[in-house]
C-alpha cells in the first residue's frame, strides 16, 4: 500500500472544485440576456466569442444540474442549469430534436445538426434536469433524443457523412464509448430491457471489437465488416485519452452488474494504454499516436490535453479503489503530479486546456469551441469522491489484489 494521504488529496480535490472551477463558471459563463453559456473565456473568463455550442451547452446543464442533484441543492445551481436547458429547448434543434452543432448568441442556427456529440450530451443534459425538478418535459426530450441516437450508431453524421460509402467505411469507437456512459446517465428514464441490451452492446463493442488484445491497444476504428483493422491514417490512429476515459465508463458498469472481471480487465488496459500514450521525455500523454509508428495525420497529435489527463485520473483512482491495483495507484500519482503542475492557473481560476509537448501553455484560454464546463469540474468531482472513500476505507467488493 502506498502511504498516500487519501483524506488530503479529496479536500483538494473538493475545494478546487466548490472554490475555484464551478464558481468561474457560474459568475463568467452565463449569458443573462439571451440564456445559454457563454463558452469562449479568456484567461481571466472575460468572453471573446459569443458563438453557442450545443455539446458545451448540454454538458453545463448536466454538469450544474449534477451538481446540484449529487453534492448540494443550492439554488443558483438549479437556476444556471435550467436556464441553460431552457435556451437549449427553445433553440438548439430543428422542432424534431435534431440539435444544432452552434448556434448565435440569439439562438440562431449555425451549422446544421451533424454532430451526434450535441445529441448525446442534450439527452444527458435533460436526463439531468429531469432529476432535478421531476419536470416531465424534460424526461421526454431526453427520451426522444436518445431515440434519434440509437438510429443514427451505424451512421452518426447522416446526410453529413463525407465518405463515399462503399470504400472504405469505418465505425469510431467516440459513440460506443459515449454511450456507456449515457446509459447509466439516463438509466431512470429507460425500460430494463432495453438499458440490458444497450449495456450489453456498449461492454462488446468497447471490450471485443475496439480493443484489439493482439495490440494491448484500443483503436479509434474498425471496419464496418469483419471488424477489421485499416491499415489507413483513421485505421492507425490510437487516442489514449479516449481509451482511458472509456475504462472508467465499463468500471462504473461493471459495478452496477456486479462483474468483477469486467472490472480488472477495464483496469488491465486502462494502464496498458497510459504506458503506450505517456511521453518519456517530457511528461504528459501524447493526444494522437500511429499504432505503427508512422507520422499521425493530426498535426496536433504531440499536444497535451487537459481532459486527456483529468479522465485518467479518474479512471486510475477507481482502478486502484475497485481492484487494489498498485499500477493504477502509481498511475494516479504520476498523473496528479503532472496534471496540478502543469494545466492548473495559479493565477487565476480554472485550469488551461492545451499545452505543446513540452508542457508549456499553448493557448491561455479557459474555454473555447472544444472546451467548456465539463471535464474539469466532473473530474475534481469524481476523484474528490472516490478518495474521499479511499480515506475511510470505504471499498467497493474488490475484484483482486494484484500487480499489473
Amino acid at each position: 500500500m502506498s502511504d498516500i494521504n487519501f483524506g488530503a488529496l479529496a479536500l483538494q480535490y473538493k475545494n478546487e472544485l466548490l472554490e475555484n472551477v464551478l464558481p468561474f463558471w457560474l459568475e463568467k459563463s452565463q449569458d443573462k440576456q439571451f440564456g445559454g453559456y457563454f463558452t469562449c473565456l479568456d484567461r481571466e473568463g472575460n468572453v471573446y466569442d459569443t458563438d453557442k455550442f450545443v455539446w458545451l451547452q448540454g454538458r453545463e446543464v448536466w454538469l450544474f444540474a449534477m451538481m446540484y442533484n449529487n453534492v448540494d441543492r443550492q439554488p443558483a445551481w438549479l437556476e444556471c442549469a435550467i436556464q441553460g436547458g431552457e435556451f437549449l429547448k427553445k433553440y438548439g434543434h430543428d422542432g424534431s430534436y435534431n440539435w444544432y452543432f452552434s448556434l448565435t448568441r440569439e439562438g440562431r442556427p449555425l451549422v446544421e445538426p451533424y454532430n451526434i456529440f450535441s445529441y448525446t450530451f442534450a439527452a444527458m443534459a435533460f436526463g439531468q434536469l429531469n432529476k432535478a425538478t421531476g419536470n416531465i418535459e424534460y424526461a421526454e426530450i431526453a427520451k426522444k433524443t436518445f431515440d434519434h441516437i440509437l438510429s443514427k450508431t451505424d451512421n452518426p453524421k447522416g446526410q453529413w457523412n463525407k465518405a463515399v460509402p462503399g470504400t472504405r467505411d469505418l465505425k469510431n469507437f467516440a459513440l460506443p464509448m459515449i454511450l456507456c456512459n449515457l446509459a447509466l446517465e439516463i438509466e431512470h428514464l429507460l425500460s430494463p430491457e432495453l438499458m440490458q441490451n444497450l449495456i450489453d452492446a456498449c461492454i462488446h463493442e468497447v471490450m471485443d471489437v475496439f480493443y484489439r488484445p493482439e495490440l494491448g491497444l484500443i483503436v479509434e476504428n474498425v471496419t464496418f465488416e469483419g471488424e477489421a483493422l485499416s491499415d489507413s491514417f483513421e485505421g492507425r490512429s490510437i487516442n489514449p485519452g479516449h481509451a482511458i476515459e472509456a475504462m472508467w465508463f465499463i468500471m462504473d458498469l461493471g459495478t452496477r452488474l456486479k462483474r468483477p472481471e469486467l472490472i480488472e480487465k477495464a483496469a488491465k488496459i486502462a494502464v496498458q494504454m497510459v504506458e503506450y500514450g505517456w511521453d518519456d521525455q517530457y511528461g504528459g500523454i501524447f493526444y494522437f499516436m500511429d499504432r505503427k509508428g508512422y507520422p499521425p495525420q493530426q498535426l496536433e497529435w504531440d499536444q497535451k490535453l487537459w481532459w486527456v489527463h483529468v479522465e485518467t485520473l479518474i479512471t486510475m483512482i477507481k482502478g486502484y479503489q475497485l481492484t487494489g491495483s498498485q499500477a493504477c495507484l502509481e498511475w494516479f500519482e504520476k498523473v496528479h503530479t503532472y496534471t496540478w503542475e502543469h494545466f492548473k492557473d495559479t493565477e487565476h481560476a480554472e485550469w488551461f486546456g492545451y499545452l505543446n509537448r513540452q508542457g508549456d501553455v499553448l493557448l491561455p484560454l479557459k474555454g473555447g469551441k472544444w472546451k467548456g464546463c465539463f471535464h474539469v469540474p466532473r473530474g475534481l468531482y469524481q476523484c474528490w469522491n472516490v478518495l474521499d472513500e479511499c480515506s475511510k476505507g470505504i471499498e467497493i467488493e474488490k475484484a483482486s489484489v494484484f500487480s499489473i
